[in-house]
């Protein structure tokens, strides 16, 4: 089925020679298709993937590689064919190093199956009553991109919450003592505040990019900062990057089994998130530091509903 756009056909992705051409002729095939983020989001749902309308903007602002996944969902949902779904996968392969199979991934999981198996799971533990469903932990397995977290394979929505003070969230704020002007993360009461809304994408290798959603300033990943007045805080940018370790966060359930604390590290590092001086105050900085067993260093990561 190619009947989006004009009669000189969808762009093709043969000649690109870089990631930034690559995702370049990804951004006129959206434009080609003539479909919204919203109407690919729905075009997507309806062949059984989950390709939410954040991500499609995210991937294609960047000039980065998006996942395998990710193109495999939105070249279907332009209305391309299976023909065409390989060529873009065998083209991307070839500009990552990759050796090309020429298939897509054999097995994809329909949202509908994998959103009832989570809530269902939270039904019977009795947690579903908020709309929404918790991330407990769990042993790795192939359907989870992020040991501990159910995470839908292109992202979910989250609240991300300091352990000891799970009535706060990782939101933003400004450093108390002023010596750095940009938003940061800090903790603050979850009551009442919707934004940012935070996004988390898997990213491979059990870590994920932290994405702030704000209706002014757009999509921002949150950064580690190693130098400057900012030092050690966390600060989102808008100079998303999969491969920038800054922007990466390595998930390690710690704590019992009952327990689902996580740790999260900066990159593959030994450097943990944690709130400054173990502090329990409102508007406590988020900040990166040596990784311990401190309880300021665990979080809960409560995956929710998306944005109506």
């Amino acid at each position: 089925m190619v009947e989006p756009g004009a009669s000189s056909g969808p762009p093709r992705p043969e000649e690109a020679t870089t990631a930034a051409d690559y995702t370049a002729a990804l951004r006129r095939l959206r434009e080609w298709s003539g479909l919204t983020y919203r109407q690919l989001e729905g075009k997507a749902g309806a062949d059984g993937s989950v390709l939410p309308s954040s991500t499609i903007a995210t991937a294609l602002s960047r000039s980065t590689l998006p996942r395998e996944r990710f193109v495999e969902a939105f070249v279907r949902a332009c209305g391309l064919t299976e023909d065409d779904v390989r060529l873009w996968i065998a083209t991307r392969k070839r500009l990552a190093g990759e050796p090309a199979s020429g298939q897509p991934s054999a097995k994809r999981i329909p949202a509908v199956v994998l959103a009832l198996a989570v809530l269902g799971a939270v039904t019977l533990l009795g947690g579903a009553g908020a709309g929404l469903y918790y991330a407990f932990r769990t042993a790795p397995t192939p359907e989870l991109a992020v040991p501990g977290l159910a995470l839908l394979p292109v992202g979910s929505w989250a609240q991300i919450h300091p352990s000891r003070t799970l009535a706060q969230c990782v939101t933003e704020g400004h450093d108390r003592s002023g010596r750095y002007q940009a938003e940061i993360a800090v903790q603050l009461p979850c009551a009442g505040r919707t934004l940012p809304r935070t996004y988390l994408e898997p990213v491979g290798d059990g870590m994920v990019q932290i994405q702030w959603h704000h209706p002014e300033h757009g999509i921002g990943c949150l950064t580690a900062i190693s130098d400057g007045d900012g030092r050690d805080l966390v600060e989102p940018r808008d100079d998303c990057d999969d491969e920038r370790p800054t922007q990466k966060f390595l998930v390690e359930p710690v704590g019992p089994p009952e327990a689902p604390d996580l740790r999260l590290h900066v990159g593959d590092t030994d450097r943990c998130l944690g709130l400054r001086g173990e502090e329990l105050a409102e508007g406590a900085e988020i900040v990166q530091g040596p990784c311990s067993q401190a309880n300021a260093q665990r979080f809960r990561i409560n995956l929710i509903l998306p944005p109506s």
